[in-house]
């Protein structure tokens, strides 16, 4: 049974400044969410909660499966992967910062091989597996994220801002890596942008978050 999401009444305040107020939805099913809203919306908040990154100040993040809600433990936040805007790079290779994720979950060697091999294919650079990460462009070290976060094979993925801080080129690249990602990991997809015809090509669902709250559109 697939992993769902059920965010009820969350509500986060920061310096006595409200972000999100009594924010609510489900995600029950396997496709791309698109969750829009300018800067400063509170799309990263909600994301971090959701994730588990932080505590909402009020109100529950359930995770289910077949109806029944999962504890907050170590083996559910290895099912959820949060990318962020700027990926975290590790002074080694390509191939390692990949890897790591698998190494810690302990990964057999072999199996740590394939798996990279194939995200990287997946993100086209595979040749530059053993270049030193920190030597890529910004366009490449988004891709390197996105093989990072998706060999560990996630049930529920979210990506903030996916595309940002990157030339159109690559912009155009990310974007067809991430269509095709619903293919590859059958998971719910949680995409955070404020650029409007991003979220028209990638989305399944639309939401907004608005006044501290998500609508769907």
């Amino acid at each position: 049974m697939e992993l769902r999401l059920n965010v009820v009444n969350i509500y986060k305040a920061y310096n006595n400044k409200e972000i999100l107020k009594d924010c609510s939805f489900f995600f029950d099913r396997s496709a791309v969410y698109v969750l829009m809203g300018p800067n400063g919306s509170g799309k990263s908040t909600f994301l971090r909660i959701c994730s588990l990154l932080e505590n909402p100040d009020k109100g529950d993040i359930n995770y289910l499966r077949e109806n029944k809600t999962l504890n907050h433990d170590l083996n559910l936040r290895r099912k959820i992967t949060l990318l962020l805007p700027e990926v975290g790079v590790f002074n080694t290779t390509v191939f390692n910062n990949v890897a790591y994720g698998l190494k810690i979950r302990g990964f057999k060697r072999e199996q740590i091989q394939k798996k990279v091999q194939e995200a990287l294919d997946f993100v086209s650079l595979t040749h530059k597996k053993n270049q030193n990460a920190l030597t890529l462009s910004t366009g490449e070290t988004k891709r390197m994220g996105i093989a990072r976060a998706i060999v560990v094979e996630p049930e529920i993925l979210f990506l903030d801002e996916p595309t940002a801080s990157v030339d159109q080129e690559n912009t155009e690249i990310i974007e067809h890596i991430l269509l095709q990602l619903k293919q590859r990991l059958n998971s719910i997809i949680i995409i955070a942008t404020h650029d409007k015809d991003s979220a028209e090509r990638l989305g399944d669902f639309h939401l907004l978050l608005e006044s501290g709250k998500i609508r769907k559109l």
